[in-house]
């Protein structure tokens, strides 16, 4: 795991033991910290019972911590902790914070850091894959994968310095302070997340501080698709670097990089490669050999000529636009838990539509939406909806899952939702 000097002695709260939390937890506590942690769930207080002393933050005091470390999902807009901290003039923080604050007793090694409403984690395991492929030390955590406290500290080799890849939640840059990445990416804005913030301009400027925190010789790349990127980017000093879809001419050679969504995250993840010194040649041949990643157009399998992808990543109608756009002929599995009351990002790919089934709590809405659009059928459960979508598909047809919704009305997660799908395609004849 990664620890830190500067944490020895010094008393901290931990509020939230899912993975961020707990790794939190075990860093400071083998960093020499004293840790007081609480979580509404009894087993996950008594998996750090012999770690930390189990207090609850909201009604022990806070006086003499050094911060409370929270997890990126509490809502901190809504949360009486924010409240707490405030009054006891302790900073709220969060794991990435703390992996900042330790940063100066690792090896050599650079840090980027990649946010966006949409395609990041895309982009950070792409540019993993090439750095990995070009044989310098890597690891990817934050938002994506193993948290990145609970990871051993990289080190050098003779192709270079390691380097960790961080996606980034507008979450988490709220609760990080003194992230000074070499590399930071934003890929764009759209509205998301406006439960936590006072409109998409307060979203945008949390995306905004990834640069704030970076030094004047850092480097930031910025997809200027957007009105909010672009905006960003005129007002960023000191090094930077525009790119955009336009920049990527054929993905014909990348079966895993479809999309114009991969484009932009193709443009960003090459500057980023690039910036690293790593050849165009590794770049070409890492991109070539990229996998993609679970539940993010994923090719699940192709039964009777017809495609099934899983997209169960796209939480909102912009993250499944693209999707829509990247295949021709799409029977289109959607609906869960709305973040909107529209589907206008997908407006424009809906003559790819062959039928539309809608699933879950947002499936009547979305049903009213498509009606005078596409064929519409209204399924409720997924496994429905997979097995009439396959019966109406033809061959060369792609069967997509690709929900615009959040999963939280029918399973645990996004991945267990994409989970499912693979299974109910498994199970057709």
């Amino acid at each position: 795991m990664i620890t830190g000097p500067s944490f020895a002695g010094r008393n901290y709260a931990v509020l939230g033991l899912a993975r961020s939390g707990r790794s939190a937890v075990e860093t400071l506590a083998a960093s020499g910290a004293t840790v007081m942690a609480w979580d509404s769930r009894e087993e996950a207080r008594a998996a750090v019972a012999d770690k930390a002393r189990l207090a609850d933050p909201l009604v022990t005091s806070l006086f003499g911590f050094a911060a409370i470390v929270v997890s990126p999902g509490v809502p901190l807009n809504r949360h009486p902790i924010a409240g707490r901290a405030r009054e006891a003039d302790v900073p709220l923080i969060g794991d990435i914070e703390l992996f900042a604050q330790a940063r100066p007793s690792l090896p050599p090694h650079k840090v980027i850091g990649i946010t966006g409403t949409n395609g990041k984690s895309t982009t950070t395991a792409l540019i993993h894959h090439i750095v990995k492929s070009a044989g310098r030390p890597a690891l990817m955590g934050g938002n994506i994968g193993i948290p990145i406290l609970s990871q051993d500290p990289l080190l050098p080799n003779e192709e270079g310095e390691g380097v960790y890849i961080l996606e980034l939640s507008s979450y988490q840059i709220d609760l990080t302070q003194s992230l000074d990445c070499d590399i930071a990416i934003l890929l764009n804005i759209s509205p998301d997340h406006l439960d936590r913030y006072d409109g998409v301009e307060d979203y945008a400027a949390s995306k905004a501080r990834l640069f704030a925190m970076q030094s004047p010789d850092r480097l930031a790349i910025v997809a200027d698709e957007d009105d909010f990127s672009r905006a960003i980017a005129g007002q960023l000093v000191g090094r930077k670097m525009l790119v955009s879809s336009d920049q990527i001419k054929d993905q014909s050679r990348w079966p895993s990089l479809q999309g114009p969504h991969n484009a932009q995250n193709l443009a960003a993840a090459v500057a980023a490669a690039r910036a690293l010194g790593i050849s165009d040649r590794v770049i070409a041949d890492a991109l070539v050999t990229y996998a993609g990643l679970p539940h993010r157009m994923e090719r699940v399998a192709e039964k009777n000529g017809i495609l099934f992808v899983n997209d169960s990543k796209a939480t909102n109608p912009t993250s499944a636009a693209p999707a829509l756009a990247a295949y021709p002929a799409v029977h289109w599995i959607l609906g869960g838990l709305a973040k909107s009351d529209d589907l206008q990002a997908c407006e424009p790919y809906l003559d790819h539509v062959r039928g539309a089934y809608t699933i879950g709590e947002a499936g009547p809405m979305f049903a009213q939406l498509l009606a005078s659009k596409v064929p519409v059928t209204e399924c409720e459960m997924l496994i429905e909806a997979v097995g009439v979508a396959a019966e109406a598909a033809q061959p060369g047809e792609v069967v997509l899952l690709s929900p615009a919704c959040a999963s939280f009305d029918q399973f645990r997660d996004y991945e267990a939702r994409g989970d499912a799908f693979r299974a109910a395609v498994e199970a057709l004849a």
